[in-house]
């Protein structure tokens, strides 16, 4: 799923009024953003920033699952550029085809992260920003539990979200309707300690996306390593 997949530009709290359009699935809603999205997002100096502290703890040459990799823009082309072998995964085929032409370097498969088996210690290190999002709490638990399994011990995660205590909240993101689940900071934290991860840095920012419709909204990093 798409890199910042979901965050609410608007939250409304409660049932959506009745002439609000039912929520897109998440390929639908990235497939109608496609660029738009990472002119509104890429930017992020938080993100820059993740990605800084994550490439000092990276091997030369590590292999790195980039989940919702959305364009491509900033993290795989980050990651490649600094020599990794990056294997992006996203929902949207519209952003797969861009990241395949902005970051020629790694490799992008147009599938549901849920549904794609991957081996014990197939990856040195994986990358999950944002892209929890449109997903249920249950689903970005044992998703969290099977990256884990497919990090080497001592392997590194990233991973960021937006830490609010919603459960399939009805939104608008962006201009699309979407429904969104997450968690606040301290249960995000401890939902990704029990999945597999001692979380060893966390940071907290407010940033408002460089979109017409983009409102201030929190966004939560964490670093972390395989247990």
């Amino acid at each position: 799923m798409s890199e910042h997949q979901g965050q609410p530009t608007e939250r409304p709290d409660g049932d959506p009024a009745p002439h609000q359009a039912p929520a897109l699935p998440a390929a639908t809603v990235f497939d109608a953003l496609g660029a738009e999205y990472e002119r509104a997002f890429a930017g992020s100096a938080a993100h820059h920033a993740s990605l800084d502290r994550l490439l000092e703890h990276l091997a030369p040459g590590s292999r790195v699952l980039d989940v919702g990799s959305g364009t491509g823009v900033p993290t795989a082309r980050r990651l490649a550029a600094a020599g990794h072998r990056v294997v992006g995964v996203d929902v949207s085929p519209v952003m797969t085809a861009l990241a395949a032409r902005q970051v020629p370097d790694a490799k992008f498969r147009c599938a549901d992260i849920r549904e794609l088996p991957w081996a014990d210690g197939e990856f040195d290190a994986v990358c999950v920003y944002f892209s929890l999002l449109q997903m249920s709490r249950g689903e970005q638990s044992g998703l969290l539990g099977r990256l884990a399994r497919a990090v080497k011990p001592g392997g590194r995660l990233a991973v960021a979200t937006v830490p609010v205590d919603v459960a399939d909240v009805s939104a608008v993101f962006m201009g699309q309707p979407v429904v969104v689940s997450s968690f606040g900071e301290e249960e995000f934290a401890s939902v990704v300690a029990e999945a597999g991860f001692t979380v060893e840095e966390r940071h907290s920012v407010l940033f408002t996306p460089d979109h017409p419709a983009g409102a201030p909204e929190p966004h939560l990093f964490l670093h972390g390593r395989r247990i």
